[in-house]
């Protein structure tokens, strides 16, 4: 009667060992499509066997166990903090390469021709009053066309930093869940696979941004870095913050020049300078390096401030130096632009043809000698293919200048689109292998359910037929007792 009692004992230990493998089964079932999780293994424990001792055997639930793989979840943040600053700089880039227009239909370069076109037919009518009046407007075209391209740009830099701003506070509200999944880990949440998911869920969004590494400590709990800077450690976050500031070391050459965007640590610490990847990396780069190459800086003109003051200092030369007649006395000729002379990175913007100078005011007579006169005209007409030093802008033609600046802006696009490819294709593979190591394969699940399904049946007709011979074994005795 014992052997009886003692086989369903196993029985029915080993029909709740297989109700626990079921359960974990159809859990991850459920949650093949949930963002990071990793798929869980109900272990079964063999009982020991001694019937000397009244050792039954039998089988028990172990503990379950996560099939996460920690260096496929690495490897995932890894590539995906690459894509997180390719695709920034795809955005970015091309918001800034809608500026420069290399068609010549519109913008700078239209403009520009159409002066260099104006001071050609100048030259051939040097005396033509309607003539001087379209150098005047072609002119103040252009310089209008120099306060939009800084004007976008200025637009294109704001973008940036509010762009900053966003990603920072999305950094700071992830880590902010992490801390609360911290503090439930701490409490003793330390198994759960939901919570676990999440963590590895809200992890792999964090590597967007930037350098993320994460390290899970002996309590379970999760230490966080950006770079070298900590955010998270236990239950205790560290929040960055963002500002836009004017640099001091080494000392600024340009007054009232645009700010940089400056990225601060918890304790006040100046990290702009190791964030270089990720979002927020891009977006500092973009911000800081990229735009101020064309607006200036603290320590640059920038190069559409370089354009405009070169081709106005020496469009206005040309025409000082000339002479409107001949007198006497000679009447000199007057500047045609002016500019913010205070403030080398306003120069563009500032752009302006002088409200008081008129079409009689503009010199078309080089006194020489030998004196020409259409040689201020026929001079600056030459700006269109320059054959001096001194009508050229970096050693080429201001044409060819604006062109170069236009071009660095589709090449590091191309760059980055190409930057952008490759990494789609690096984060789909990582993704996979870590599918392979730790996601859930619906088929073998499948099996899994099947075959304890039928281990769980076959049980339960075990524990069926044990109950009738134990209930047939007490009437026995019953009647034989009676």
């Amino acid at each position: 009667m014992s052997n009886l009692l003692a086989s369903l004992g196993v029985a029915a230990g080993a029909l709740d060992a297989f109700t626990q493998v079921l359960q974990v089964t159809q859990n991850n079932v459920a949650n093949a499509s949930t963002p990071g999780y990793a798929r869980q293994t109900q272990t079964l424990n063999a009982l020991p066997f001694n019937a000397t001792f009244g050792d039954t055997g039998g089988v028990k639930a172990g503990a379950i166990e996560s099939s996460r793989d920690e260096y496929a979840e690495t490897a995932v943040r890894q590539q995906n903090v690459l894509l997180g600053a390719a695709s920034q700089n795809v955005s970015s880039l091309t918001s800034l390469q809608t500026i420069f227009d290399i068609s010549g239909n519109t913008g700078i370069p239209c403009a520009l021709n159409n002066l260099l076109q104006s001071f050609s037919a100048w030259g051939q009518s040097p005396t033509d009053p309607n003539a001087r009046q379209l150098v005047i407007d072609r002119a103040t075209d252009l310089a209008g066309a120099f306060n939009e391209a800084a004007s976008s740009l200025g637009t294109v830099a704001q973008d940036a930093e509010q762009q900053i701003g966003t990603t920072v506070t999305e950094i700071n509200q992830l880590v902010g869940q992490l801390q609360q999944y911290n503090t439930q880990i701490m409490g003793g949440d330390n198994n759960d696979a939901g919570l676990d998911a999440q963590v590895h869920s809200t992890l792999e969004q964090l590597s967007q941004y930037g350098d993320i590494s994460a390290t899970q400590q002996e309590n379970g709990s999760w230490t966080v870095m950006l770079g070298q800077t900590q955010l998270l450690v236990g239950a205790q976050q560290y929040q960055i913050s963002n500002d836009m500031e004017e640099p001091s070391n080494p000392p600024p050459t340009n007054a009232n020049a645009p700010p940089l965007a400056v990225i601060r640590g918890a304790d006040g610490t100046d990290i702009t300078s190791t964030i270089t990847t990720g979002q927020l990396g891009a977006l500092l780069n973009f911000r800081n390096t990229v735009v101020p190459s064309y607006i200036g800086d603290a320590y640059q003109q920038g190069g559409l401030n370089i354009m405009a003051q070169q081709l106005a200092d020496r469009v206005n030369g040309l025409l000082t130096a000339g002479n409107v007649s001949d007198g006497p006395p000679a009447q000199t000729g007057t500047a045609l632009f002016s500019y913010d002379q205070t403030n080398a990175t306003n120069v563009a913007q500032s752009l302006t043809v002088n409200s008081a100078t008129t079409a009689d005011q503009l010199a078309a007579i080089d006194p020489g000698p030998p004196e020409v006169s259409n040689g201020v005209p026929l001079a600056l007409s030459a700006l269109a293919n320059p054959q001096s030093a001194a009508d050229e802008i970096d050693g080429v033609s201001y044409t060819s200048y604006y062109g170069n600046m236009a071009s660095n802006v589709g090449s590091l696009l191309t760059d980055a689109t190409n930057e952008q490819q490759v990494q789609q294709s690096a984060v789909a593979q990582a993704q996979n292998l870590r599918q392979q190591s730790s996601g859930v394969d619906l088929d073998q699940e499948a099996m899994t359910l099947v075959e304890f399904q039928r281990a769980y049946d076959a049980n339960s007709r075990l524990i069926s037929v044990l109950d009738q011979v134990t209930e047939d074994a007490v009437n026995i005795i019953s009647v034989t007792t009676g």
